[in-house]
This record gives structure tokens, sequence and C-alpha cells, in this order.
């Protein structure tokens, strides 16, 4: 199964690198490996040996610009033929395409309605990418949610670049209905119209932890809010959803309470 139309890495763009490398290996418990210096600083996140994430720095003047926010990168084929077809179908390319010398090529890119997003294709490891660990391993990224202004919009550009799929339909009421996507059989992660006040359209992405009650203390502990929970959802996952010190969205998964 390829991971091409696939979010594969998730980057944290901060003004405050360190502090919110402190906040998330103490919610988390991720491990972290730290490369470059100044404004070339990036910082590798880790659940046990593997990479899953990093933490950049970030200001409005900082290629692709936008605000602190947690970014997902898709795989792709080729970056820059897909950069076109983000133009085409009435999206944006905001920074790019660009080489990470010895890591891949990628472009910032942002949906018809301004959500933004990264197009991504890596240099494979010499020994080949890592398995895929086991659904709702703590550490990993197991869900991404898009919170759009036009949800059914955002799900016809999504699935027009990167082949997603309807899977469930889940209908909740005066919120509307969350549509599941899924690639290749797989659910991804789920999308919807955001509620009027919300601050629509963002991507969240849910990590995994061994238990959500655990978690959340250690996430109010280490300085960060909780936005909404928690809360079962359909499927029996408890979830959080809560904004790191820095104000940055993000949101917690698992199978226990």
């Amino acid at each position: 199964m390829s991971d091409t139309g696939k979010f594969v890495w998730y980057e944290l763009a901060t003004p405050d690198p360190k502090g919110a490398e402190a906040f998330y290996r103490a919610v988390v418990g991720w491990g972290a490996d730290h490369m470059g210096e100044g404004d070339m600083a990036y910082t590798i996140l880790k659940a046990g040996d593997v990479g899953v994430g990093g933490i950049a720095g970030f200001s409005p003047e900082a290629p692709g610009g936008g605000k602190p926010a947690w970014r997902g990168y898709i795989a792709v084929a080729d970056v820059d033929g897909e950069a076109q077809r983000v133009g085409a179908a009435g999206g944006k390319i905001t920074y790019g395409p660009d080489d990470i010398p010895g890591i891949g090529r990628f472009a910032m890119a942002a949906d018809p309605q301004g959500t933004p997003f990264v197009l991504f294709d890596p240099i494979p490891p010499a020994d080949g990418p890592p398995p895929a660990p086991p659904l709702n391993t703590p550490g990993h990224f197991g869900w991404r949610e898009l919170i759009s202004t036009d949800g059914a919009a955002g799900f016809d550009f999504y699935s027009g670049m990167f082949g997603w799929t309807r899977s469930e339909a889940i209908d909740m009421g005066p919120m509307g209905t969350y549509q599941l996507y899924a690639r290749e059989g797989e659910d991804l992660g789920g999308m919807m119209t955001g509620p009027p006040g919300s601050p629509a359209p963002y991507w969240l992405y849910y990590i995994n932890v061994d238990a959500i009650g655990a978690a959340v203390d250690r996430l109010t502990k280490a300085g960060g809010s909780v936005i909404m929970g928690p809360h079962q959802v359909p499927g029996g996952n408890w979830i959080v959803q809560g904004a790191d010190p820095q104000g940055v969205m993000f949101a917690l998964s698992s199978m226990t309470a």
C-alpha cells in the first residue's frame, strides 16, 4: 500500500520552538533530535526511534506566511506537477516548489477555502520506510480533521487532488454531516463545515496517547488549555481538543478514558 496521497509528516510552526518542544514532550512523551542552528534550527519529534513530526520557528515573513499552526505534509510523486494542479483546482501555492537537501521536495499550499497543507515528495530512506505502527499507537498521529467553510467543496478538492474517497457519513444533527474520507480503503480522517463562530478553515491533527484523562492532566499542568472534551466519539476512542501555550490548536486521542 503506497503512502502517495496520505499524510506522512506533521510540522509545528511556532514562535517559541523551545517552549513548544517542552510542552509536547511532557504531554505526548515524544523524544527529540535537534538539527541546524539559528533560523535554520529544526527539531525532530520521535515516538521511540521513529520520527513522526517536527518543530520549526515561525514568523509572519517566513516562507508560506500564514499563522502558527500544525501543518500536514501529503505525499505526492511529483511536487511541481501537483502544485500546478492545486492552482487549476482553485487552490493556491504559497511557497515553492523547493528542495530540502537530503530530505525531499515540497510546496506549501492552501485549498480553495484557504486551509494550508504541504505537498511533499520525500527521498526514500536507504533501508526503506519504517513499517506502519498498529492503529492507536501512542506517540503517532492517528486522525486528520478538516474544519472548512465549505465541507462539501473541501472534499471535492482533496478527492480530486489525492484520490480520497467517501467513507462513513455521520449525521451530527444541527452541526451537519461529518464525512469520513479514505485512501485505498483506509480511513484517514473526517471533514465537515465548521459551525457558526468557529475559526474555520483549519486542519486539526490528532495525536495518540496512552489514556486521555492522564494526558489532559499533563496538558493543563504544562500550560495548555482544553477547548473541547474529553468525550467519547463513534468508534469508541476518547478525544480532547486543546491549544498549546502558544495558542496552536491540536487534539489527542486514546482508546482509554
